[in-house]
């Protein structure tokens, strides 16, 4: 409620002021000589007269929608009763200059309002002064601090000052731009602007052009802006440069070598090849000192011409040395009979061919990395495998494996068993039995962990015996038959190798329908063992298979898986035994 009241009061405020006080349209206006405007007063009533008064006219204006008295001076608004008051000026004058004066009658008494007109009046040509002083000659030397003032004087309103070295910015050092007061005899006020600049001169700068360029209300395109210039002379020694090369001299002809030098003054040349000077002017042999001669902007072109250009000539270096009265310098030419000088970059020829190779290059390690991920083109006939494939075929590979190294096991055992000595059976049932302690060890204190996978590096040796095996089945047919025939020699030996042999085999498949992720790898062995004859070598096998099968109690919850193959009669009638083993330790709970 109490927003709503200050709205209402603040309005209502507004307009009583509005109502006070006379409002004017524009506060300003900036004309130039000759141009049209309208100037106009506004009161929140009507009004009953409108009188304004212009500076430079010798009466005030009475004005009236009605009628125009005033030739070049009408009425402009919407009616005294609408509470406007304005004049149209067809041309404005020089004179007009000043404070326009608007007053109005309203019911009994008197309101007035002001405009500022401001005629703009264009100033005076821009003027370089010097600060800095040259020489007698108009000369100013090397290093030397030029220090100039620009003066753009009376103008209406004050100009702006730019500076310009030979239509360039001169991007130096100035100071601030200075607004003077200059008023005139009839008491019009006018203003003059200044503008320093300075910097320390080079020999480029001899010879440019100083700009000093004014900017005002009364520029127009057919008026372009006013400018003063100055032509800057320095005087410097011969400039240094670095070792010059000139190219495309033919062999056996006359050769000229150029070389362009800056001095100021002009300076005096000779040159110096193998120890023979050559003053300008002059002819030494085959070489030829030209005068140096202007180009212009302190620039001078030397020659030096040499007869029946030869492939030595080509070898040597080319002093030059000119001078003049501020200095000295020294110049190095060498000059060839290539066409062009060697490339030290890339054309844009062979950088557009590298960035085309390298994008290929990537194109195609991209339809590869593409291929791969997703089996296609070459890589179609590989899968990828997760690591649960990985482990399931491990498994496999494993039991088939294992499967049939106990098949050769069982067939190189019953061909020994008839000749098999006490103590090889003792020493390997002692080592069985070892081997059956350790695994129990091991079971214990892997006892509660994930069983482990074989190493790929035992899959890839089972693989191996598994082709061999498959390559020698038909000489161990043979041996089960002769084994079978033995068997009838010695019973109760045979017997028990056969239900040792049996229960490994058994033991040492894979395919007892038991998963393999509750038992525990304890090791993988390879045993690689000379033979001195079959009859040990099938007796000393089957005493490792039946040690290893039988010494590991069922209360351990271990399996010990064994494998064994026996080698073909070489000619010293000696034969190796391949031996692998596998132990697995099934997981229990509370037991050793």
């Amino acid at each position: 409620m109490s927003r709503i009241v200050l709205v209402f009061l603040a309005a209502i405020l507004s307009d009583a002021l509005s109502y006070g006080q006379v409002n004017v349209e524009p506060n300003t206006a900036l004309l130039n000589e000759g141009d049209r405007t309208e100037l106009l007063c506004r009161y929140g009533r009507a009004i009953n007269y409108c009188r304004i008064e212009i500076p430079g006219e010798q009466k005030v204006l009475n004005l009236s929608p009605v009628w125009s008295k005033t030739p070049g001076f009408t009425y402009y608004g919407a009616g005294l009763n609408a509470g406007q008051c304005g004049v149209s000026i067809e041309h404005v004058k020089a004179s007009n200059n000043g404070q326009v004066k608007c007053s109005l009658g309203v019911e009994g008494e008197e309101l007035s309002g002001t405009i500022d007109l401001v005629v703009a009046l264009r100033p005076k040509q821009p003027m370089i002064e010097l600060i800095t002083k040259p020489n007698r000659d108009g000369y100013f030397s090397e290093n030397t601090e030029f220090h100039a003032r620009c003066i753009v004087r009376d103008g209406r309103p004050p100009a702006n000052i730019s500076w310009y070295i030979d239509n360039m910015p001169a991007n130096k050092n100035t100071n601030q731009l200075q607004i003077l007061s200059t008023p005139t005899h009839d008491n019009v006020e006018l203003s003059t602007s200044v503008q320093e600049i300075k910097w320390h001169l080079a020999p480029e700068d001899s010879n440019r052009k100083l700009v000093c360029r004014s900017h005002h209300q009364t520029d127009r395109e057919s008026v372009p802006a006013q400018e003063a210039a100055y032509i800057i002379m320095v005087r410097y020694a011969p400039v240094s440069q670095p070792e010059a090369s000139v190219y495309g001299l033919y062999l056996e002809h006359t050769a000229i070598v150029n070389i362009t030098i800056r001095a100021s003054p002009p300076p005096t040349i000779e040159w110096n090849v193998a120890g023979v000077v050559i003053p300008q002017g002059r002819t030494e042999g085959r070489y030829s000192a030209y005068d140096p001669q202007y180009l212009g902007n302190d620039l001078y072109n030397v020659t030096l011409a040499i007869g029946g250009l030869t492939l030595e000539d080509t070898t040597k270096v080319y002093q030059l040395r000119a001078s003049n009265e501020i200095g000295i310098a020294d110049y190095s030419v060498r000059i060839s009979s290539s066409s062009k000088p060697p490339s030290s970059s890339l054309d844009v020829a062979a950088i557009v061919g590298i960035v085309v190779a390298i994008a290929v290059l990537l194109l195609i390690v991209l339809l590869v990395l593409f291929a791969r991920a997703t089996g296609r083109w070459c890589f179609g006939g590989k899968s990828l495998k997760t690591p649960t494939n990985e482990t399931d075929t491990e498994s496999a590979d494993i039991k088939a494996t294992s499967t049939s190294t106990a098949t050769a096991t069982t067939t190189a055992t019953t061909t020994g068993a008839g000749a098999a000595h006490d103590d090889d059976a003792e020493d390997e049932q002692q080592n069985g039995g070892n081997g059956g302690a350790s695994a129990a060890s091991d079971a214990e204190r892997a006892n509660g962990k994930k069983a482990k996978r074989l190493p790929a590096f035992a899959v890839a040796i089972l693989k191996r015996f598994n082709e061999r095996d498959a390559n020698k089945h038909s000489s161990k047919d043979n041996n089960a038959e002769t084994g079978i025939n033995e068997q009838t020699q010695d019973n109760n030996t045979t017997t028990t190798t056969t239900a040792a042999a049996t229960a490994a085999a058994t033991t040492i498949d894979g395919n007892d329908n038991e998963p393999k992720q509750d038992k525990q790898l304890v090791y993988a062995e390879l045993v690689l063992k000379p033979a001195q004859d079959k009859t040990s070598a099938a007796s000393a096998t089957t005493a490792t298979t039946t040690t290893t099968a039988a010494t590991t109690p069922p209360a351990a919850a271990a399996t010990t898986n064994g494998a064994a193959t026996t080698s073909p009669v070489d000619g010293a009638g000696k034969h190796a035994t391949e031996y692998a083993e596998i132990v697995y330790v099934q997981k229990g709970e509370g037991k050793k």
